[in-house]
C-alpha cells in the first residue's frame, strides 16, 4: 500500500515539475518579450499595427465566405463588412505608421473608458476592502491617457509598444511568480510523513 502511495506521489511530482518547468519558461519567454518592446516601442508598436492588419484581412475572408452561406440580405450584410475589414486591413500593412497613430487613438479612448470605470466601481465599492486602490488605479488611467493625448501624434512613436512592453513583463513575471507558488505547495503537499498516524 505504501509503495503504491509513494508511487503516486511521485507521479503527481513529475506532472507538476513538468508543469512548472512549462508555466515557468512560458513566463520568462513572455517577460523578454515584454523587456524588447519596451527597449524598442516604435518596432514594437509597428509591429502590433501590422497584426492587427493580417488578422483584419483574414477577416474579410471569413467574411466573404460567409456572404456565400446564406441569402441576398446576408450576402449583402456580410460583403460589407469584408469590404470594410479589407480595407482597413490593407491601410494597416500598406502603412502601419499611420495605423500606429490610430491605434494610440483607440488606446487613449481605452484607457479614458477603463479609468471611469474604475473610479465609478471603486465608489460604488466604498468601504469594502480594496476599493481605494481601485480609484487610484482608475486615476493613473485618465492620467496616463491625458499625458499621451496631450502628447499626440508624437507619443505615437513609443505609446503603444511601451504599454504593450510593459503588460507582458508583468504577465511574464506573474506566470513565473505563480508557477514557482505552485511548485512549492505541490512540494509541500507531497512531502511524505516521516511516522505512520498511530505508530508507537
Amino acid at each position: 500500500m505504501s509503495t503504491e502511495v509513494q508511487s503516486g506521489a511521485e507521479m503527481v511530482s513529475e506532472t507538476t515539475e513538468q508543469s512548472w518547468r512549462a508555466s515557468m519558461g512560458a513566463g520568462a519567454i513572455i517577460a523578454v518579450i515584454g523587456v524588447l518592446a519596451i527597449l524598442a516601442p516604435f518596432a514594437a508598436g509597428v509591429s502590433l499595427s501590422i497584426l492587427l492588419g493580417a488578422l483584419l484581412v483574414v477577416g474579410a475572408l471569413v467574411h466573404i465566405a460567409r456572404a456565400f452561406s446564406g441569402g441576398w440580405k446576408r450576402f449583402f450584410v456580410q460583403g460589407l463588412l469584408a469590404v470594410i475589414y479589407a480595407i482597413a486591413g490593407i491601410s494597416l500593412l500598406a502603412n502601419p505608421v499611420i495605423g500606429l497613430t490610430t491605434l494610440t487613438i483607440l488606446l487613449v479612448a481605452f484607457l479614458v473608458v477603463d479609468g471611469v470605470l474604475e473610479i465609478v466601481m471603486g465608489f460604488q465599492a466604498r468601504g469594502n476592502r480594496g476599493w481605494g486602490a481601485l480609484v487610484v488605479s482608475g486615476v493613473l488611467a485618465l492620467v496616463i491617457a491625458g499625458l499621451i493625448w496631450a502628447g499626440w501624434p508624437a507619443t505615437a512613436v513609443w505609446a503603444v509598444g511601451l504599454l504593450f512592453g510593459v503588460n507582458l513583463l508583468v504577465s511574464g513575471v506573474s506566470m513565473m511568480f505563480m508557477a514557482q507558488g505552485t511548485r512549492t505547495e505541490a512540494r509541500e503537499g507531497t512531502t511524505p510523513e516521516t511516522e505512520p498516524r498511530g505508530a508507537a
